[in-house]
């Protein structure tokens, strides 16, 4: 990635960090001279995610936890604000999808995505706020297509993110007086990432995928990142309530186009409806 932020003497928090979009995320605000805290439920993770941030030379602090777990969370904050200081910048990440039909998914099946994405998402506002540097601090919510696109086979992840979304413009309006700016950065199909390996599972429905993006490629976690940096600077200091696609036009169309490679997905490897995300 080309440096084209300084977030030295800046402190980031990455809910959902150590893996595709997310670690992506932290790779860019660590090369751009940041302090970087992660947090995931899995300590292995953290633990390789931490040593690949190390690659960069800054301080780089991560924890375990479950965005579920209210109690896990607000102590993982703790933690890092200890280790690192007070949050200029909170990217929220943690995400959970599978492909199923309304139909053909369970109670739980349900309920475990809008607990991850939605709940998880409010855990982490909600833990985060007392530790964000104000006035000045930027939370960046990573969102998704489905919040305003209907998707076949999206059910659980279009109600939880057009919850996430929701919950970005509220916060914009109740936290500006503090001076804290909140905005959304919706990824299209982006490469490398354990979301598009089970929606286009296959190289069929990667070309029906990639045919429906109006640039005609994948994008990249970089390309995520540097929306996450530019919005967490002070170049982006008016904006606030913004829900940015970075999806090279796929929300124009492509994505209500790509059903079949949606019905392509579930057929091929999505058929479990009960499994976690």
């Amino acid at each position: 990635m080309q440096q084209q932020f300084d977030f030295s003497g800046k402190v980031v928090f990455i809910a959902g960090g150590t893996s595709g979009i997310n670690l992506g995320v932290a790779h860019g605000f660590a090369q751009a001279g940041a302090a970087v805290a992660v947090m995931s439920r899995s300590q292995d993770k953290v633990d390789a995610a931490l040593a690949a941030l190390k690659a960069h030379g800054g301080e780089v602090f991560g924890v375990a936890a479950d965005v579920r777990d209210y109690a896990g969370t607000e102590a993982a904050f703790k933690a890092a604000q200890a280790a690192l200081g007070k949050f200029d910048v909170l990217i929220s990440g943690a995400a959970g999808n599978f492909p199923a039909p309304a139909l053909g998914m369970s109670a739980n099946a349900f309920k475990s995505v809008i607990d991850i994405d939605l709940l998880g998402t409010y855990h982490v506002l909600r833990a985060a706020f007392p530790l964000l540097k104000k006035p000045g601090a930027s939370i960046v919510n990573i969102s998704a297509p489905q919040a305003f696109i209907p998707m076949e086979f999206q059910m659980h992840v279009c109600a939880a993110k057009a919850g996430v979304d929701m919950c970005t413009r509220v916060a914009a309006m109740e936290w500006g007086a503090a001076g804290v700016r909140v905005n959304s950065v919706t990824p299209g199909p982006i490469e490398g990432t354990e979301g598009m390996k089970r929606l286009a599972p296959d190289q069929a429905t990667r070309q029906l995928v990639t045919d429906s993006v109006p640039l005609g490629h994948f994008g990249t976690p970089d390309d995520i990142a540097q929306a996450c940096l530019w919005l967490s600077s002070p170049l982006a200091r008016y904006v606030t309530g913004v829900v940015l696609p970075v999806d090279g036009g796929w929300s124009l169309g492509g994505v209500s186009s790509s059903g079949a490679g949606m019905k392509q997905a579930f057929a091929s490897g999505g058929k479990s409806a009960t499994a976690k995300p």
